[in-house]
């Protein structure tokens, strides 16, 4: 298969996968809120964040380790491919002991932070801690080597299924009045299905060898890639954190339906993304650097074009969805308007970085990288615990906001100078059209309302929004990117 259809492939089931997580992700959330109220949902967001800061995905490591696979997969290096395998999965084996002892730390302090019930909150966090295993450690290595070959379709795929067949059950069990604990029991044991998937396609389809002798760690790099992790899962979970420790349950409900909404679009711009990595990464293997240069140019526009209309039609028809996703819920006022954009904002920030960070992961430049991280979530503590006892939900967000914009521009600088060496002039170009296509959006839509409190009125009133940024969108580009729309058509186009 081509590299381009295998990108094509990659990029389709990608979107597929995180439509369908968008979609359970918020039948469930609606579900834990009819069936178990506010504070339990809440309290669920807070296990999560807490549980991420040591697990999140694979603790940076799994970016080293796929950056390290492109050059022996393009040479067809077995021998190398088996020992960097090696040696990853000997690191999650031991990340995963370290995380048993991190949750036996949870269990004793974390209940008497919430002042929720000490056994309900202590089995419910043992429970979600299972599965937290199965999704992001188990299977770890084998999911990074399907990633880095360009087959992320094939986990994608498997992914899929869990996903639905969870929200089935899920939706099954909290009809037949089964407490959130067995609720969430069942998704532990459907998402172990995965990473055994993972293990049987790879042994099938790679010949390697995992008892290989490793005499010099294959992974460059390992451990600066730790400390990037560290840093992104400061930035992503601060706010619930920072919520968790001055506000209350309710406040972090609030937060996560929000969050849900504005994850949901980032993650299809990051899924859309996902056959990128391993695109440039095969690119910087084989030295074609001109070819680089001109992949880049294309996809940084589509990045900036499809971030910007889908993040302006999300800041337009975000309150208004969140009226009616919390009909009936009175335990908290979920209308937040100022926060809602400005969290769309923040997240619309981050996307943006997309294309430039991409290209600085599979060049594998970690250790360079490491400073623009760290002072990033430095800003963004600081920021948030700042602002929240003043502003609350929308001091959170302003200090999201700025870390995410800083970071942003540290990865642009970075790979304008050191890798593509281009003049930061086309950033700045773009975030002006970005900006004056979000504008004009806001305001040409700025009379629209909706007149029932229904999900039909709101999809109606959603597809006119959609249709003035889409309108604004291709006006603005076919005026002040027309090489770019070329380049797009003659890429779809082409055999």
């Amino acid at each position: 298969m081509s590299r381009k259809k295998k990108l094509l492939l990659n990029t389709c089931t990608g979107i597929l996968k995180q439509i369908i997580s968008i979609i359970c992700g918020f039948i469930l959330p609606r579900s834990f809120l009819l069936y178990y109220g506010s504070s339990v949902n809440g309290l669920i967001s807070s296990i999560n964040t807490f549980l991420s800061f040591v697990i999140l995905l694979d603790l940076g490591v799994g970016a080293v380790v796929q950056a390290n696979l492109y050059k022996p997969l393009a040479d067809r290096d077995n021998d190398q491919i088996s020992r960097i395998a090696k040696s990853s999965d000997t690191f999650f084996r031991r990340l995963l002991l370290i995380f048993v002892g991190y949750i036996a730390c949870l269990c004793f302090f974390f209940p008497k932070i919430v002042n929720f019930g000490t056994w309900y909150t202590l089995s419910l966090l043992l429970i979600i801690s299972v599965s937290t295993i199965a999704q992001s450690l188990l299977g770890i290595t084998y999911q990074l080597l399907l990633n880095a070959d360009q087959k992320s379709y094939v986990q994608l795929m498997m992914q899929i299924v869990t996903i639905v067949l969870n929200a089935i059950s899920a939706i099954f069990l909290m009809r037949a009045g089964a407490s959130i604990h067995v609720v969430k029991l069942m998704t532990a044991g459907i998402y172990l299905l995965r990473p055994l998937g993972q293990m049987l396609y790879v042994r099938k389809h790679y010949d390697l060898d995992m008892k290989i002798k490793v005499v010099e760690e294959p992974i460059k790099q390992k451990w600066n890639g730790v400390f990037q992790h560290f840093a992104a899962v400061i930035c992503q979970n601060i706010d619930v954190t920072v919520l968790t420790l001055f506000s209350t349950l309710n406040n972090i409900s609030i937060y996560t339906v929000y969050y849900n909404v504005t994850n949901g679009v980032e993650q299809i711009i990051m899924m859309a993304a996902t056959g990128l990595e391993s695109t440039f990464g095969n690119m910087i293997a084989q030295g074609e650097k001109q070819k680089l240069r001109e992949t880049f140019s294309v996809v940084e526009w589509i990045i900036h074009a499809a971030v910007t209309i889908m993040f302006s039609i999300t800041a337009i028809t975000i309150v208004p969805f969140i009226s009616i996703y919390t009909r009936g819920i009175t335990d908290a006022n979920y209308i937040e308007p100022t926060f809602g954009v400005v969290l769309v904002l923040a997240y619309g920030v981050q996307c943006l970085r997309v294309p430039y960070f991409r290209v600085i992961k599979a060049a594998g430049h970690f250790k360079e990288t490491q400073n623009g991280a760290f002072i990033s979530a430095v800003l963004n503590i600081v920021i948030t615990v700042t602002l929240v006892f003043k502003f609350g939900l929308v001091g959170v967000a302003v200090g999201t906001f700025i870390a995410m914009l800083y970071h942003t521009c540290y990865f642009v600088w970075y790979l304008s100078k050191h890798i593509l060496e281009r003049p930061i002039k086309y950033f700045i170009r773009y975030l002006i059209t970005d900006g004056v296509i979000a504008v004009g959006s806001f305001m040409l839509t700025s009379n629209y309302a909706i007149y029932n409190n229904s999900y039909v009125a709101w999809l109606l009133f959603a597809l006119k929004v959609a249709g003035i940024v889409l309108l604004v969108s291709v006006a603005v580009n076919l005026i002040l990117y027309r090489f770019q729309v070329k380049a797009m058509i003659k890429f779809i186009c082409k055999r």
